[in-house]
């Protein structure tokens, strides 16, 4: 992971953690969160930024193409890693999945040294991955991927099993070759077995460390 700004000083430092849906991201963020510090790091996911589908019939919303680029508000994503870097705090949407629409609230994210950014589809989109300094993709068996995607959604979002397998092999897969799988060309850092890989996560908190020093 070179850094181009090497002996500069480095004032913000974007970190993006992509990879499938269901590969670990989450976990690799929360242990990156975990060792260098809650109270060190704006943490911002993709996901908070989907398109609010109020307007639209309920079952319209459900059968959306969620794992498309376009389903997210990426613009906006990119102008709150602008503000984080410029030192200003942003509020970000919060997204209802179980009716698909945009809540009324936001949350309030102060500027940290290390701004977190992860999601399916962030290296994807070349105005968010220009923001970024180190870019990790967490790369996971397909198999693996949609069996936690699958205990997930029966779990925390009260879906049915077949609408699952549907929803999986009607745009999670497809999207996933067309755009995430492509999408990993771009990263600094792939880590194979998501969460569950110690000796990349080792590494890549202590090249956060070693850039945080310094700024």
């Amino acid at each position: 992971m070179s850094s181009e700004r090497g002996h500069h000083e480095v004032k913000h430092i974007v970190i993006g953690v992509a990879g499938g849906s269901g590969s670990g991201k989450t976990t690799v963020s929360e242990a990156i969160l975990d060792r260098v510090g809650r109270d060190r790091i704006a943490y911002l996911q993709h996901d908070s930024y989907y398109k609010d589908r109020s307007h639209l019939p309920p079952e319209e919303r459900a059968n959306a193409n969620f794992d498309h680029p376009d389903a997210l508000e990426s613009e906006l994503l990119a102008l709150h890693l602008s503000d984080l870097k410029s030192g200003r705090a942003v509020e970000v949407p919060v997204y209802d999945f179980t009716t698909h629409t945009r809540k009324k609230e936001t949350v309030r994210v102060e500027p940290r040294k290390v701004i977190l950014v992860e999601g399916i589809l962030i290296f994807a989109e070349k105005t968010l991955r220009d923001l970024m300094d180190v870019k990790v993709f967490v790369d996971t068996a397909a198999d693996i991927r949609f069996i936690r995607r699958l205990q997930r959604d029966l779990t925390e979002r009260g879906r049915s099993v077949q609408s699952v397998i549907r929803q999986y092999m009607e745009t999670v897969r497809p999207m996933h070759l067309e755009f995430v799988e492509p999408s990993k060309r771009y990263a600094d850092v792939i880590v194979p077995e998501g969460g569950f890989n110690l000796t990349a996560i080792d590494m890549i908190v202590a090249r956060i460390k070693d850039m945080m020093g310094k700024g």
